[in-house]
């Protein structure tokens, strides 16, 4: 065992080991587990991970060369997942004291991940010029949206101005400017396609609501059965977006599809419960039921379930419902974000007579 023994990184999962032919430090080897020997490079291979170092030091001792260099890089990684963790920690701790939702602390934490991930800094060391190169990152090499670009710029300021107590970063930063889009809304006719395709008394149970009251998939999902309010004709949404309760209407052909899917499947808490004891049906579930209900249904335009929504809202402007109850019934604090339904009805659209038709 006096031949030179070296260590090397070969890539983020793999080391290779150096050593002349020699039988009994080949025997050695062998008792590393997931070692391979590679003809082509003439030496061996082992995973590059903890485990491996303490059974290489274990049967060839604290000689190999490159032994420290390996070590100190896995130090060096232990460290930066562990100070990520720490930074995920404290986020989640402040903004569940600031009384943010459950899925805005999930985007902010994920947020301040990969802006660390991406600047590979301590929070000490973050200087400006990072954020600012970030902030170009997301909107020119990624093409983030410009909305997705404001919220990764808020997580990062909730950061590094209340924990990290750093407020020099990012008060100067000049925000991307919002884009004003319109969101797809579904003619009456394709919600009748959508929700005629479904055949599954819960799936349709559950889209039948979104549409019919206005609902968000988040709200829809974690409905109690004591939610819906017959007598009164009214969906009753506890802690929706920004924390507040609001009333809604229900639809009575919505109810009838209710009560067959009660019959059906007697939901006793949850009025659709999930997968596990007393959990909800996951968002995701519902986005899934949604699509296939609208490949079925033969939908060609960019929709999601929260298109429900924005069509309910649409068709209730059409009908001449006033702006202003259609605010309270969507749960909106402003009027301003309801005022958006106003560009995409078709009232006063097709009114409007084109000059073409005049001219033929």
């Amino acid at each position: 065992m006096n031949k030179a023994i070296s260590l090397e990184i070969m890539d983020e999962d793999t080391l290779a080991v150096h050593f002349p032919y020699d039988e009994g430090l080949i025997d050695s080897i062998r008792e590393v587990p997931g070692r391979k020997w590679d003809g082509e490079r003439k030496h061996w291979t082992v995973p590059n991970t903890p485990e491996s170092l303490r059974k290489l030091t274990a049967v060839f001792g604290r000689r190999i060369i490159g032994l420290d260099e390996v070590s100190r890089r896995h130090a060096e990684q232990k460290t930066k997942k562990g100070t990520l963790q720490e930074i995920q920690k404290a986020m989640e701790e402040l903004l569940k004291l600031k009384g943010y939702s459950p899925k805005t602390i999930k985007s902010y934490k994920n947020h301040i991940l990969r802006f660390f991930s991406y600047v590979k800094k301590s929070p000490e060391q973050v200087c400006d010029r990072d954020v600012r190169d970030y902030m170009l990152y997301l909107l020119e090499t990624l093409s983030c949206s410009h909305s997705y670009v404001n919220q990764a710029l808020s997580a990062i300021k909730i950061y590094f101005v209340e924990i990290a107590h750093r407020s020099d970063l990012t008060y100067d930063l000049k925000r991307p400017k919002k884009e004003k889009t319109l969101p797809e809304i579904l003619s009456k006719e394709e919600v009748a396609r959508i929700l005629g395709s479904v055949k599954n008394i819960k799936h349709k149970a559950i889209l039948y609501l979104i549409y019919s009251s206005g609902l968000r998939v988040g709200e829809v999902v974690r409905l109690s059965v004591t939610d819906i309010d017959p007598d009164r004709m009214l969906v009753h949404v506890v802690q929706g977006k920004g924390r507040k309760d609001r009333y809604t209407l229900l639809s009575q052909v919505a109810l009838d599809v209710l009560n067959r899917y009660r019959l059906v499947e007697e939901p006793e808490d949850r009025l659709f419960p999930g997968g596990g004891e007393g959990e909800f049906l996951t968002e995701r579930s519902v986005q899934k039921i949604f699509k296939a209900a609208c490949e079925k249904a033969m939908i060609k335009k960019d929709v999601s379930v929260h298109s429900l929504r924005h069509s309910f809202a649409t068709h209730l402007l059409e009908s001449g419902t006033d702006i202003r109850y259609i605010q309270e019934l969507l749960g909106h604090s402003s009027s301003k974000t309801t005022e958006i339904y106003t560009h995409v009805s078709n009232n006063s659209i097709r009114r409007i007579r084109s000059p073409l038709d005049d001219i033929f």
